[in-house]
This record gives C-alpha cells, sequence and structure tokens, in this order.
C-alpha cells in the first residue's frame, strides 16, 4: 500500500509540474485574476457551477470569496449554483441541461462573471450556461482538462489543466488555481492583509 501511496503522490506532482511548465497556463490565470476584479470593482456578481466534484469546487471558491480565505475581510459577491431546490425543480420542468443556465437568467446580469468549471469541458449544462452568459455579456472563466473543449472555446479566459486519464488528477490543480484566484482578489481589494 505505501509503494501505492508513494506512485499516487508522484503522478500528481507530474501533474502538477507539466501544468506549471507553461507560460500560458500562468498567463490565463493571471487573465482570469484580471477579470474577476474587474467585474467586482465595477459591482457585480460572480457565479460559480459544475457538476459533482466541480460542484463542490463551484462551492468552496464562492464560499470563500463571500466569507473568508485567510483573514478577516468585507465579504465579496459570488454564488455557486447549488441551491437543491432550483435543481430539482428546472431539472424536472425543463431538464438538467438548463439547471444552470436557467439561473443565470434569474439573477445575472451583464458585467457579472460565470465560473464554469468541467474536467472534461463536455458538460451540456455548465455549456449552457456559458454560451447563455457570453450572449449576456456575462464574462466566462473556464476551469477545464484538456485545452480545446467545447467549454473552454466559450469561454473568456479558459484554464485547462492538460489531459489526464482521470479526473481527479484534473481536480487536484483546479483546487490549486482557485485557491490562487481567490488569495489574488483578496491581495487585490485588501492588501492590508498580506502586508509583512
Amino acid at each position: 500500500m505505501r509503494q501505492h501511496i508513494l506512485e499516487t503522490l508522484e503522478q500528481s506532482l507530474d501533474y502538477l509540474q507539466r501544468f506549471l511548465a507553461s507560460d500560458d497556463n500562468l498567463q490565463s490565470i493571471d487573465n482570469a485574476v484580471s477579470v474577476l476584479v474587474k467585474t467586482l470593482e465595477s459591482g457585480g456578481a460572480i457565479y460559480a457551477c459544475g457538476n459533482g466534484g466541480s460542484m463542490s469546487d463551484a462551492m468552496h471558491f464562492a464560499e470563500e470569496l463571500t466569507g473568508r480565505y485567510r483573514k478577516n475581510r468585507a465579504p465579496l459577491a459570488a454564488t455557486a449554483i447549488s441551491d437543491p431546490g432550483h435543481l430539482s425543480c428546472v431539472a424536472n420542468d425543463y431538464g438538467y441541461d438548463y439547471v444552470f443556465s436557467r439561473y443565470l437568467e434569474a439573477r445575472a446580469k451583464p458585467g457579472d462573471c460565470l465560473m464554469a468549471i468541467s474536467t472534461s469541458g463536455r458538460s451540456n449544462n455548465v455549456i449552457k450556461a456559458a454560451e447563455y452568459a457570453r450572449e449576456n455579456n456575462i464574462a466566462v472563466i473556464s476551469l477545464t482538462g484538456a485545452s480545446g473543449t467545447e467549454l473552454g472555446i466559450k469561454a473568456t479566459v479558459d484554464i485547462s489543466t492538460g489531459s489526464s486519464g482521470y479526473a481527479d488528477r484534473i481536480q487536484e490543480v483546479h483546487i490549486k488555481v482557485i485557491h490562487i484566484l481567490i488569495e489574488s482578489i483578496e491581495r487585490h481589494f485588501f492588501p492590508e492583509n498580506y502586508a509583512s
């Protein structure tokens, strides 16, 4: 079992190192920070969505912004599209493909931003949310695995972590990117929290 543990950690490290080796990946994260900061500076809100583990990541991203990441500070406008009443109602009445886009129709405004998370980049409900967002002047940041996916192509900024045989490797880098985005937003709006 120890050998399996070691191999798993080495695989994870190798995947992260391949992601880090690309300057394009670092630039995509920087571009995403700019979009998120601009959204909040202009009074907009951030929405986040995904399925399964990606929904958990979307929820984590939003709650760190409305709550706090490292130190106390004012809350920031962010919502994960995860309300079970909404999800089950829309899935029942319109189909699961519309659970995220319908929420944006009800709540989002031009100038807002959608964080769309899909390890495959092929989740229909996330793609439909991105399509609605782009058609309505809502920026889209996508977190995907392989580059050039349907979701990534529709995004304002796509952060693709690279191909992997398993979604868990992709999700491990996604959560690192999410933490970088949160910290970067905090550093912009609350630099006093990061003063040495």
